[in-house]
């Protein structure tokens, strides 16, 4: 591409409105627009653009967020037929850094960064490529992280009710959230409600909704250490069952909403046709955060673009003869991406002994546990991305 022969739109993008700096190939300022994130007023973007293109040259626009906020934006200038980059944040933000004094946080100068950023890397920038079944895993992805964040907040608060309730509840359940658990915390939010209950009255109210997994001897010692714990009737006890019958209805809600949102996320899992779950110790909900954060593989060239996107490559420090030999992972790029593949390279180290064999050689060779991961890690975006790009399935090794 020839940069002379293009007119360079930076577009700082924002919930309610954009801005968008209109430059030439030698860093001039043609013009400025700002105009509502709605696509009724989208053309009046483009109008203003043909206005400041005296000469006829063809645009190209720059969208630091096009799959945030500047989605709906992306998506139209795209189905107009104008070329249009998706410019990393850490790119713009370099380039206003470099103006030093000249720069000032306004969403003006932000935008002029972004044109600077499209012009410097016309060739390098990779097109926005808006994918609506990329986009609603992500939606999807993030609706369950914050499911979990409210759930285990709400844990925390059950185990504060508890813990004067019943002093020796750890004793009654594994896990106090299960659906079983849940059923007993709605029903006997403290030991009053327990009087005069038998054994086997408990044990026939448990069996069906622990699907025939509370024995006897269960029902046992939740009795027993009921009876052992000799709590008094506390002061206003009415008042913090009523709090627990609170926050047990909230966990049921949550967990309705998760099943739904689990539901969902292998349908969508099915219809990309990814065989990541072939590899031991991927399941589903580890390979859809992994795909959310990716998305379209064939916007990467190779493994390591996405380790770079995801800030999982080395750093590098150099000058004259100095050279950084202790390089440490840049963490740059996507903390969620960084994170998702993180844990899923646990848990195919522990399921796959060909993973399980390197992590172990790595930390014979005297690297640290997290260094070794990270070798682990790379192997395994290796592996994701061959999979990705041929459609075959994992192969474990007899």
């Amino acid at each position: 591409m020839v940069k002379e022969n293009f007119i360079y739109v930076g577009i700082d993008l924002h919930k309610e409105t954009h801005t968008a700096v209109m430059i030439d190939c030698y860093n001039q300022k043609l013009g400025e627009i700002t105009f509502p994130n709605r696509p009724a007023a989208f053309p009046k973007l483009v109008t203003k653009v043909k206005k400041c293109n005296t000469d006829g040259k063809e645009v190209v626009y720059g969208l630091e967020n096009a799959y945030g906020y500047g989605r709906a934006l992306a998506v139209w200038l795209i189905d107009k037929g104008y070329l249009v980059k998706d410019v990393n944040t850490a790119i713009s933000h370099r380039q206003a850094k470099h103006r030093g004094a000249m720069y000032r946080k306004s969403d003006s100068d932000d935008a002029k960064a972004i044109a600077l950023a499209t012009l410097n890397m016309l060739d390098k920038l990779p097109d926005a490529c808006p994918n609506d079944a990329y986009w609603s895993l992500g939606q999807l992805v993030h609706r369950r992280d914050n499911i979990m964040k409210q759930r285990t907040r709400l844990v925390n608060q059950l185990h504060e009710q508890l813990c004067i309730a019943y002093p020796s509840y750890k004793q009654f359940f594994n896990d106090i959230s299960r659906p079983t658990a849940l059923y007993f915390w709605e029903h006997y939010p403290s030991r009053k409600y327990l009087k005069g209950k038998s054994v086997e009255d408990l044990r026939a109210e448990l069996v069906p909704v622990s699907h025939n997994k509370c024995s006897t001897k269960t029902c046992e010692k939740i009795l027993d250490a009921v009876a052992s714990d000799k709590v008094k009737n506390n002061a206003y006890q009415d008042a913090r069952d009523m709090v627990t019958l609170s926050i047990v209805s909230d966990l049921q809600h949550y967990d309705s909403q998760l099943a739904e949102v689990d539901k969902m996320l292998e349908q969508m899992y099915k219809m990309l046709g990814c065989t990541l779950t072939t590899i031991p110790g991927v399941n589903v909900i580890t390979a859809v955060k992994i795909l959310a954060e990716i998305g379209d593989f064939s916007n990467f060239e190779s493994p390591d673009k996405i380790l770079a996107y995801a800030g999982c490559s080395p750093s590098t420090y150099q000058s004259g003869k100095l050279t950084n030999c202790y390089a440490h992972m840049e963490k740059r790029g996507s903390r969620y991406l960084r994170y998702a593949l993180y844990n899923a390279t646990k848990y195919v180290c522990h399921w796959n002994p060909v993973f399980a064999e390197y992590l172990a050689k790595k930390r014979a060779e005297g690297k640290h546990y997290n260094v070794a991961l990270s070798h682990a890690t790379k192997k395994l975006v290796r592996l994701i991305y061959a999979l990705q790009k041929s459609g075959k399935a994992y192969l474990v090794a007899a």
